[in-house]
């Protein structure tokens, strides 16, 4: 059996947030520095658009890239940006309590909240391999972090 969890409505708006600002910055400072750099005004403003382009690309991902329970594994992401695959099994649990931000902040936790506070910690049993990271938790903002948890623990 396979289970859809959402997160686009925790993390798009402040991500939405971030590109409207985007398009301030480059209005105003991209619309001065081509009185005195027109040349580099405008090769700053096409790496912008091209950046822009791409964050849009990654929060409309958001919501077509579900968190999702597949039987014996759990599929973590943040969009196109992230995804991490993790065995029922190497799960030790769901943390109900409270975390600080030094905690989110930690080399060993995959946090996936990105510019969001996360609602939803997970403990390994032994840590997973990412690239050099040793990943012993990952925390990320899910959409109903309630329905996640009632999902994981009947499948366990």
């Amino acid at each position: 059996m396979r289970a859809a969890f959402s997160y686009h409505r925790a993390i798009a708006p402040m991500m939405w947030m971030l590109v409207a600002l985007m398009a301030v910055e480059m209005l105003v400072v991209h619309a001065l520095l081509a009185f005195w750099w027109p040349r580099v005004a405008l090769v700053l403003t096409l790496v912008s658009l091209g950046t822009m382009a791409w964050l849009v690309r990654a929060i409309r991902s958001f919501r077509h890239l579900p968190v999702l329970i597949d039987g014996d594994r759990l599929v973590l992401r943040a969009g196109r940006l992230r995804s991490v695959t993790v065995e029922r099994a190497r799960i030790a649990g769901l943390r109900a309590t409270k975390w600080t931000h030094a905690e989110t902040r930690a080399r060993e936790v995959l946090n996936l909240a990105l510019i969001a506070f996360p609602n939803v910690w997970i403990d390994l049993a032994e840590p997973l391999a990412i690239g050099r990271r040793r990943i012993v938790a990952v925390a990320h903002r899910l959409d109903d972090p309630a329905a996640f948890a009632a999902a994981l623990s009947l499948r366990s």
